[in-house]
């Protein structure tokens, strides 16, 4: 059982189990993002004393927090017992668009080339880490909420500042990944 679970899943494996769980949530009137729980660990270590926007009724998200401890329970376990030892298979035209933007493909799911700590050791790797962390908790907060949020939460409630925002985000990426990313390395 444990090797079937350590193979790789068809893609919509994942589609299901998100659908699942959002008809849950949309039952129960709840809505799904993860940025959230940032806003209630602030507010549950007293950040509401003295910023208002933390000051709010964190125990009506308590089951949101328990979504985020089993994301990471279940990230822990998926990647200190279930990985595979089969490199991720990615097509051969993906190398090549990954090469033009100087990344070698190693095998891995993220690029050891940039994430290690001999990057982030550098000026450059650090002004990108912190640069990236605040870019995404500034248009985090600004757009009123995260792409798992949005994309997810907001496009199956049919909220159009969620289609906005997502919308948003694949046009940022196509300006970082093209324009953005090949200035920096």
């Amino acid at each position: 059982m444990l090797e079937l679970i350590k193979q790789p899943w068809p893609w919509y494996t994942s589609g299901l189990a998100i659908s699942f769980i959002m008809v849950i949530l949309i039952f129960f009137g709840k809505s799904f993002g993860f940025s959230s729980n940032l806003r209630t660990m602030c507010s549950i270590l007293g950040a509401g004393k003295w910023v208002s926007f933390f000051n709010f009724d964190w125990k009506a998200q308590r089951w949101n927090l328990l979504f985020l401890i089993g994301s990471v329970i279940g990230g822990f376990i998926s990647a200190n017992w279930l990985q595979s030892d089969v490199p991720l298979n990615l097509s051969e035209t993906t190398i090549q668009d990954l090469q033009k933007l100087n990344i070698q493909f190693d095998g891995n799911i993220v690029p050891s080339q940039l994430f290690n700590w001999d990057f982030l050791a550098t000026g450059k790797g650090l002004l990108i880490f912190l640069g990236g962390g605040f870019l995404i908790g500034f248009g985090t907060r600004y757009a009123g909420g995260c792409t798992s949020g949005h994309a997810i939460s907001g496009l199956s409630n049919l909220q159009i500042p969620s289609l906005i925002a997502v919308i948003g985000f694949f046009i940022g990426g196509l300006v970082m990944t093209h324009l953005i990313f090949p200035l920096l390395f």
